[in-house]
């Protein structure tokens, strides 16, 4: 991208330049891979870039193909990401423009009523008209996008809900004295929230696809580098966006790529029993902790660029999968991944000692405390 180009873009600090935080930074890139993993919760420390990983997340996204001047950005030629009125037109063959634009990043507020989440339908319209008056919701404004709620844990559980229904189905229907509307919403549901003020209950964390512990860093160094990183782009942003350009698009296209390879994506018989292996020995209710790890799996295969998951694969998307389902008792803590990790070593033979040895070798090399993963 040209520096005029950069310039009269909306200023967003680089996701490969982010420090550390690496468990945040692979959960939320694997479900930009495939938005079926079903979003990432991701409690943590406050002041710990949360909200500036999401945001820098959603700016490296490559744009997207759009119907114009349509509220849902509807897909031009995928049925299930398009609107009803878009599909109605090309049933009739009308022409349809096509356009461009970036992947769009919804805030939810904690204040949301319903109506603003979902869309309100105007009656006395609908009425007298006879028109199915529609006023979109942010739902809509989402579909394709991600979807980012701040203090999850402290909204409201009916809007919790409503999200996650809305996440997993892939639409939203509004219905209003017996008119119905619905229209395709289909997103990255990214929640976030301090474990000090509470957490979900079990019910609603279990339909979180995954979720990532983040921790302040304890390293000076480390935080002395965050701090001089963060001055240098509020001084001088455009020069510090085109310093890390080239990693942007590096990085972009290893998503672009990993898109395109995940349908053929193979896993072996055997992995797939030894997963369920697992969650069935974690007594793990229901089995979306079953589809959700191999899911990653796979989506993780792909952004590495081979075709065959492999176990290293899993063990590293697993604790991520797995570690908010444990939670039986509201009160309980969520685990940390001791268990998870113990249980995975036991059901596929791995020593834990080599799982120690290639951790140590991977923090000398940079992977785990710096961004290099990603560079």
């Amino acid at each position: 991208m040209s520096p005029t180009a950069l310039a009269a873009r909306r200023v967003v600090f680089p996701f490969t330049a982010i420090v550390g935080q690496e468990e945040m930074k692979l959960a939320l890139l694997l479900n930009v891979i495939d938005p079926k993993i079903g979003g990432v919760m991701i409690m943590g420390d406050r002041g710990t870039g949360k909200s500036t990983t999401i945001r820098a997340l959603a700016d490296l996204l490559p744009e997207i193909k759009v119907v114009a001047d349509d509220p849902f950005n509807s897909h031009p030629g995928d049925p299930d990401l398009m609107s009803d009125a878009v599909r109605q037109q090309l049933e009739q063959q009308a022409e349809i423009r096509v356009t461009k634009k970036k992947v769009s990043m919804v805030d939810l507020p904690l204040g949301a009523t319903e109506d603003r989440v979902c869309g309100t339908i105007d009656i006395e319209k609908a009425l007298s008209e006879g028109v199915k008056a529609f006023e979109p919701g942010l739902l809509a404004k989402a579909n394709r996008g991600i979807l980012y709620v701040d203090e999850v844990n402290l909204l409201d559980d009916h809007l919790v809900d409503v999200l996650l229904d809305s996440a997993a189905s892939g639409w939203n229907t509004v219905e209003r004295e017996g008119i119905s509307i619905r229209h395709p919403a289909r997103f990255v549901l990214v929640g976030s929230g301090n474990p000090e003020e509470g957490e979900l209950r079990p019910q609603l964390l279990d339909r979180f696809g995954m979720h990532a512990e983040i921790r302040t860093v304890k390293e000076p160094a480390l935080r002395v580098q965050i701090v001089e990183q963060r001055a240098e782009f509020d001084q001088y942003p455009q020069q510090f966006l085109e310093k890390y350009q080239p990693q942007q698009q590096a990085l972009q296209q290893q998503i672009v790529s990993a898109q395109e390879l995940l349908p053929s994506v193979a896993m072996d018989y055997d992995l797939r029993v030894k997963i369920s292996e697992v969650c069935s020995e974690l007594d793990v209710d229901g089995l979306r902790g079953d589809i959700v790890t191999n899911r990653a799996a796979k989506a993780l295969a792909a952004f590495e660029s081979h075709t065959e998951v492999t176990v290293d694969d899993i063990r590293r998307v697993m604790t991520l999968c797995l570690r908010h389902r444990l939670r039986k008792d509201p009160l309980e803590s969520i685990d940390s991944g001791y268990k998870v990790e113990k249980t995975f070593n036991r059901v596929f033979g791995i020593e834990t000692n080599s799982i120690e040895a290639s951790e140590k070798t991977a923090q000398a090399n940079g992977i785990g405390q710096t961004s290099g993963r990603f560079r």
